[in-house]
């Protein structure tokens, strides 16, 4: 029993430390418009899989402070401004949203895993999930918390957005799709291929 947790707190250990690697070398945060696209949700959808939707949750939450820190700093763009109008609605923006992210995307790999017969499409599922969720939850709660803000209405604005839906489509884009496809499928892959060097 103690190896085991020993064993799953090192795998743990190992993804925060992939997320932070991807951080540093530019993975974690490109800028697109007003937006960053992220590849931090690889090593979190992977983890999840891997490890299960608590663990998800952590890594999510380590994304999250991530972004808290631009958004503090001034490195994040519109989170540092949706941070002068709300701190505490910049910080369940970026840190909730992230963690929830992680958790229920465990959470849906571990329900598709018990029907999919041919053990893979339930890591592409589950790698999809993150990137998708994540976008859903953080552009969801721009619209709950900031939507009526000068900031965001400006932006609407500008994108010629009529409501707040048309407003998420045209902000995310073509950004979304992009970090959706490249998320899919090398965190599908690589979680197949992890779990089948693992054994699990």
């Amino acid at each position: 029993m103690k190896n085991t947790k020993l064993y799953n707190f090192v795998l743990l250990a190992l993804f925060v430390a992939l997320e932070l690697v991807f951080r540093l070398i530019g993975l974690g945060r490109v800028p697109i418009g007003p937006l960053n696209m992220s590849f931090l949700t690889v090593p979190i959808a992977i983890g999840a899989m891997l490890m299960g939707p608590v663990q998800g949750m952590i890594l999510g939450a380590v994304f999250g402070l991530c972004s808290l820190w631009d958004a503090v700093t001034g490195a994040g763009g519109m989170t540092n401004i949706f941070f002068g109008i709300s701190p505490v609605h910049t910080v369940i923006l970026c840190v909730g949203t992230r963690a929830l992210m992680g958790l229920v995307t465990g959470l849906i790999f571990k329900a598709i895993r018990q029907i999919d017969r041919t053990n893979t499409i339930s890591y592409f599922i589950g790698a999809f999930a993150a990137p998708f969720l994540n976008t859903l939850f953080f552009m969801g709660y721009i619209v709950l918390a900031f939507y009526g803000t000068e900031y965001v209405q400006g932006l609407a604005a500008d994108k010629g957005a009529a409501n707040p839906l048309m407003f998420v489509v045209l902000l995310v884009g073509l950004q979304g799709l992009i970090e959706m496809v490249v998320c899919t499928v090398t965190g599908g892959a690589a979680a197949k291929g992890v779990a089948a060097a693992l054994k699990r």
